[in-house]
Order: structure tokens, then sequence, then C-alpha cells
């Protein structure tokens, strides 16, 4: 596939996710049931690492997931496609090894980048979203809509905090 992007361009937005390199601790915030109107949150922590990987066109974020009664591992693997000038998003969890989630694709503006895709939950279609938020204590949302986008329920926030 033939494309006219500026390779400058293309490298910037390969290197959307460079801000998270490294070693960090994070508290999550989570939503005890999801899309019940549950308003019941869940705070814990958890330890996460991120690596470059694919000469620069992608990573991994190995994380420790401290949720209460039951900590797991589990990793995000990020991919960059020069083409489209999108990442994707999979996220396998430790308690199920051979289930990768559904991709979430998108790309940053500035310093937020909005990902998406389409899921079921419990039999309910849903449209998944992942925000990031870059700055000196990373945040990355989830949130769940049933309306196709008109509203969402934000269910987990992760707060990464660098480990000197």
């Amino acid at each position: 596939m033939h494309t006219d992007r500026d390779p400058e361009a293309t490298t910037a937005i390969q290197n959307d996710f460079d801000f998270m390199f490294g070693s960090w601790t994070v508290q999550h915030r989570r939503l005890k049931e999801r899309l019940t109107g549950c308003d019941d949150w869940e705070v814990f922590a958890g330890l996460s690492q991120t690596q470059p990987i694919l000469a620069g066109n992608g990573n991994v974020e190995d994380n420790l997931v401290e949720l209460p009664g039951q900590p797991y591992r589990a990793i995000a693997l990020r991919s960059f496609d020069p083409g489209s000038g999108e990442w994707a998003i999979w996220w396998l969890d430790g308690r199920s090894p051979h289930r990768l989630d559904t991709p979430v694709k998108g790309a940053f503006t500035g310093d937020i980048g909005e990902f998406r895709a389409h899921d079921v939950l419990n039999g309910q279609p849903l449209i998944v979203r992942f925000l990031w938020k870059k700055g000196a204590v990373p945040r990355w949302e989830q949130a769940f809509s049933t309306d196709d986008g008109a509203t969402w329920e934000t269910n987990w926030t992760m707060d990464f905090t660098p480990i000197a």
C-alpha cells in the first residue's frame, strides 16, 4: 500500500506511547459492577513496566494487577500501523491465558489518545473506549457505551506514577 504520509510525522506518531517506557506504580480504580448503574468503586495498587518492541512500531506493558483477593498478571500489547497512522491495543489477562481481548484502535490528538472497538459483555453488544492522557502522572480510562457512543460509563481508571 502506498502512502503519502510525511516520514517525520509518522515517526512522531509512532512515538506516541514513548511516555510510558519504564517502570510505574499504578493506582487502579474500578467499578465493582459494569453496566448496572453501580457507583461502588474499589481502589487497589499495581505495578507496570513498558518497553518498546517491533523496532519501535510497538510496545508491551507488563502488569501486576493487585485486585483484592485475586492478584493477577496481564499485558497490554500495542502496535502501530504507519500506513493508517493508527494504533491497535490488545489486552491479555493471565487468568485467561488463551484469550486476547478484541483490539481497540485509534490515535492521539495532542496529549489525548482515543481508542475504540465493538465488543460484547455478558451477551450485550457495546463499544469499548480507552482514553490515554499524557502528563506527569499518565492516566488510562476504560468506558463502555451501549447506545452507540451517545453516553459512556467509565468503569476503570489507572493512574501511573514513575518508579525512580
